[in-house]
């Protein structure tokens, strides 16, 4: 079954949040008259990451609850930072997540023609002029938060001046940095943001969609109202840190009465999550640096990072639910997303055998090449998943952790003279050790009880420890990545300060097992498969895996290791 979600499906009942509640008000005295239009606007400088996604849901499921649409709209207006490969990404990973935008997809570089024919009406109407002061003399004329700022010289040039330079900008005629078009408001204002605000600046860059056609380009303040009124946008919804832009926004939609639409923007808080950075600034550096081995690294909080460790669509849409929509900004333990794929992987994912550290296991008593197929369940949580067969032999592996040859107190696993069950299979009681050299252990001899196969007779034995296995002869070997939290401190720097930043770096957010055991049945699965290695945790198949030598990337735990989730629940 497709684990997509359309816009015209049935959207689970979600929590009344602010947002919904002006929406929910807007339809009830018909605001925008009858729909619901929202966007999701992602800028293609990057890989949309966790925080995205929380936009994502929220963008698509408002339209989807209230019957309306949401629009899929590529913010191209920095042509310096934008790549096709970014634009790929942003489709896939939308879709991923279970989002369809239908046929309308769009891009503020569609409305280039019109933003410019825009910015031309404010200079007719000497509410913009072209400003010819540099970079650092506007920053220097605009004042402070305590201070206003002073008009430029270049503020009362004649409107068909500026018109003549604003049309020489778009012919070519000025290096970058010569004008720019700027609105005007008012230099006095307390928002910084109506100091005058630039809305066109000069940029001879070559655009991924309309190539060498445009040599100046609008500022996403301006670009974005344009945009969204052009589209019926009824609610833009953004991250708080907008809020005060608003005006400016209001502002601009207000000089063009005659576009279609009349949008509302509704800030929200953005997403901080504990021992993660969710600055693309960051993150590209991280990439860049090669700190990580791409966009797509399982440690990156990128959607696609997080796709190839094996999260599901399903995990992180529902931790969005459960962190829900506000106005204030808080910090979200990662521990509760780790949570939601936990419990969604519980009940979805097969159950294998793996032993990532092996540790020879021969038993005495048992016929030499025989082979008993053992019935393994392939999830408790789904009876439909059936049965499979895992194959028996004299010579096992089990995990070193799963021996001590003087084993600490509470200790119910393998060790001189105890007795454990093999899961699936026999209890066996350690009988001898070999060791190397070296004084390591390396070898564990056991005897095992034939009468105790599978563990399902009535009255039987009862032994406290029970261990995962696979058989020596039948095992393939396999890479396991064991994958951490990337930084080493819950809240990491984020300002500019790079040596800091990457002093944060957990150095061992990566362990690569190399000589992992894996049962048969996990030697040839495709990319994206994941399963729980039982004790171990759940694991992802990774697209580097070749028939030969499959790679398991580690999902999740089977608990929270930080204990985080189990100790707020207590």
């Amino acid at each position: 079954m497709s684990d997509a979600i359309t816009n015209a499906s049935p959207a689970p009942a979600a929590p009344l949040d602010f947002i919904r509640q002006i929406v929910s008000e807007d339809l009830k005295v018909g605001r925008h008259g009858a729909g619901v239009n929202t966007r999701f606007p992602p800028e293609p400088n990057g890989y949309l990451h966790i925080g995205h996604a929380k936009s994502i849901c929220l963008n698509f499921g408002v339209a989807a609850e209230f019957g309306g649409q949401c629009n899929l709209r590529f913010d191209d207006t920095n042509p310096t930072k934008e790549d096709v490969e970014y634009v790929d990404s942003i489709r896939t990973d939308v879709r991923w997540l279970g989002f369809d935008w239908d046929t309308r997809e769009f891009y503020a570089s569609d409305y280039f023609e019109k933003i410019y024919e825009c910015a031309a009406a404010l200079i007719r109407q000497d509410s913009a002029y072209v400003d010819s002061l540099s970079a650092d003399e506007i920053r220097e004329h605009r004042g402070t938060l305590t201070q206003p700022g002073r008009n430029s010289p270049f503020r009362d040039r004649p409107t068909d001046e500026n018109l003549s330079l604003f049309e020489r900008m778009r012919a070519g005629e000025f290096p970058d940095g010569t004008h720019v078009l700027r609105a005007k408001i008012d230099m006095a204002s307390p928002n910084m943001n109506m100091r005058d605000p630039t809305l066109f600046r000069i940029r001879h860059a070559h655009h991924h969609r309309t190539g060498d056609t445009w040599c100046i380009y609008p500022m996403y303040d301006f670009a974005h109202a344009i945009s969204d009124a052009l589209e019926g946008i009824t609610h833009s919804l953004c991250t708080l840190e907008f809020e005060d832009h608003r005006p400016l926004y209001n502002w601009i939609i207000e000089q063009f009465p005659d576009l279609p639409g009349d949008p509302q923007q509704i800030e929200f808080a953005r997403l901080k999550l504990t021992y993660t950075v969710l600055s693309k600034r960051k993150l590209l550096e991280l990439v860049e640096r090669r700190v990580v081995s791409g966009w797509d690294d399982p440690r990156m909080p990128t959607i696609s990072g997080m796709r190839r460790r094996g999260y599901t669509p399903r995990a992180i849409r529902e931790f969005c639910a459960r962190i829900g929509v506000a106005k204030n900004e808080s910090l979200i333990d990662v521990a509760l997303l780790e949570h939601s794929v936990r419990e969604d992987l519980n009940q979805v994912a097969p159950r294998a055998m793996a032993v990532l550290r092996p540790l020879k296991v021969v038993i005495e008593n048992y016929p030499e090449g025989q082979v008993e197929m053992m019935e393994a369940i392939n999830n408790p949580e789904d009876e439909s998943a059936g049965t499979r067969q895992v194959p028996f032999t004299r010579e096992l592996y089990i995990e070193q952790d799963d021996f001590r040859e003087v084993p600490p107190k509470k200790f119910f696993r393998l060790f001189p003279g105890n007795e454990v069950r093999l899961r699936y299979a026999y209890i066996i009681k350690c009988e001898s050790i070999v060791k190397n050299d070296a004084g390591e252990v390396v070898e564990v001899r056991c005897t095992y009880d034939p009468h105790t196969r599978g563990g399902s007779a009535a009255g039987e034995r009862r032994v406290k420890g029970t261990l995962h296995w696979v058989s020596s002869t039948h095992a393939v070997q396999a890479a396991v990545r064991l994958y951490d939290r990337l930084f080493t401190t819950e809240q990491p720097r984020t300002d500019d300060d790079s040596q800091h930043f990457t002093a944060e770096i957990n150095p061992n957010a990566l362990e690569v097992v190399g000589n992992a055991l894996v049962e048969p049945s996990l030697a040839a699965v495709r990319p994206g498969a994941t399963y729980q290695f039982e004790r171990l945790g759940y694991f992802c198949a990774d697209p580097d895996s070749t028939p030969m030598r499959p790679v398991y990337n580690r999902t999740v735990t089977l608990r929270d290791s930080w204990a985080k989730i189990e100790r707020a629940q207590a």
